[in-house]
């Protein structure tokens, strides 16, 4: 029973991500691989708080969700000015130096050796140590980060960045910042991401660069692809059928050395036959991608 809780765990945190990268991947049509630094920023931010300060309660979420926004300035004030493939060449570029940040600031982040012995969250003075509080927790921002893509979506707001991902001249034609709400839409999906990577430090425990690379990024935007851009229920489903992937190949008895190879395998055989199948992914409305 503990086993299937931690994968719904996992599951729940990365459907979280998945639904703030559609926001800006699916929605606007902008695609972007530095979403992995935004949820480390997040689970950096509730490590060093809870375990250096001896917060641990909502206000790290809270703080770890300011800053992951704060942070996607430094990304979308240069970068959205570019345009499509300069555009993902500088959020890989913002991913990079991310990474290496981790591995080099080692006063803060102890480098390698990553983050040990995060405190449990407290809630209202309760602390939420078994695996099902932390479900519920999980759970809990999931629903609250779906309430407000929904209302985003579902606004003006919305239809601008639809408008956007259609004819962006137009939009600008049409008196509207698009600059201003493309910063807008990438300070609501950092937010996202890094309060999702709060949960997972405070799941885990311990916390290391390795969980926020490039190709966290790109499994990202594979769960997008394949379960389907612009639609609120894709994304989770991406996340949920690669989360269970890897674990449903641990009953094949392959060896350690074999598995993470024919797992990458797996996954790229997923995206070229939907891509080339469905292009739309399994329940999206739009191509990643304009």
């Amino acid at each position: 029973m503990e086993y299937v809780i931690h994968i719904l765990i996992v599951i729940v945190i990365y459907a979280t991500l998945a639904l703030s990268l559609d926001l800006i991947v699916g929605h606007t049509g902008i695609l972007s691989v530095a979403h992995a630094g935004y949820f480390g920023i997040g689970a950096y931010v509730v490590a060093v708080l809870s375990t250096r300060l001896g917060i641990h309660s909502i206000l790290t979420l809270t703080t770890a969700a300011g800053l992951g926004a704060l942070a996607s300035l430094a990304v979308s004030l240069p970068a959205l000015r570019l345009r499509e493939d300069y555009f993902v060449i500088a959020t890989f570029g913002f991913q990079i130096i991310f990474s290496n940040v981790l591995n080099n600031w080692v006063p803060l982040t102890r480098g390698p050796l990553g983050i040990p012995g995060i405190p449990e969250f407290t809630l209202f003075g309760v602390r939420i140590a078994s695996q099902g509080g932390l479900l519920c927790l999980a759970g809990f921002v999931a629903l609250v980060a779906l309430a407000i893509v929904y209302a985003l979506l579902h606004s003006p707001f919305g239809r601008v960045l639809h408008g956007i991902r259609e004819d962006e001249v137009l939009m600008e034609s049409y008196g509207k910042n698009v600059l201003r709400f493309k910063i807008l839409t990438f300070a609501v999906s950092a937010a996202i991401a890094s309060t999702a990577g709060g949960v997972y430090a405070v799941y885990l425990a311990f916390i290391d660069p390795t969980s926020f690379t490039v190709m966290d990024s790109i499994l990202m935007i594979s769960m997008v692809i394949i379960g389907g851009a612009g639609s609120l229920l894709g994304p989770p489903l991406g996340a949920a059928l690669l989360v269970l992937l890897p674990e449903l190949m641990r009953f094949l008895g392959l060896p350690p050395s074999a598995s993470a190879n024919v797992r990458q395998i797996v996954y790229g055989l997923m995206l070229v036959v939907v891509i080339a199948l469905r292009p739309t992914g399994l329940v999206g409305a739009y191509k990643v991608g304009r």
